[in-house]
């Protein structure tokens, strides 16, 4: 009778721990998705800054030469 409670407890512990690193792995990926949409955002505002004219001179001639 010991025995089957103890195998029981161990089936028990078993499952609840799958259970608490699903969780985890669900954070995990969560956290790197939000990591990677935050880099391609980052890495879009940054492609933007340079590309972006650096005087008034370039400016006017990237109007004038229809660069926009």
């Amino acid at each position: 009778m010991a025995a089957l409670a103890l195998v029981a407890l161990t089936i028990t512990l078993f499952i609840l721990n799958l259970r608490r690193t699903a969780e985890r792995a669900g954070r995990a990926a969560e956290r790197l998705e939000t990591l990677e949409r935050n880099n391609a955002i980052h890495r879009q505002m940054l492609d933007a800054a340079a590309r972006r004219p650096r005087s008034r001179d370039d400016l006017l001639d990237r109007l004038r030469d229809g660069g926009f």
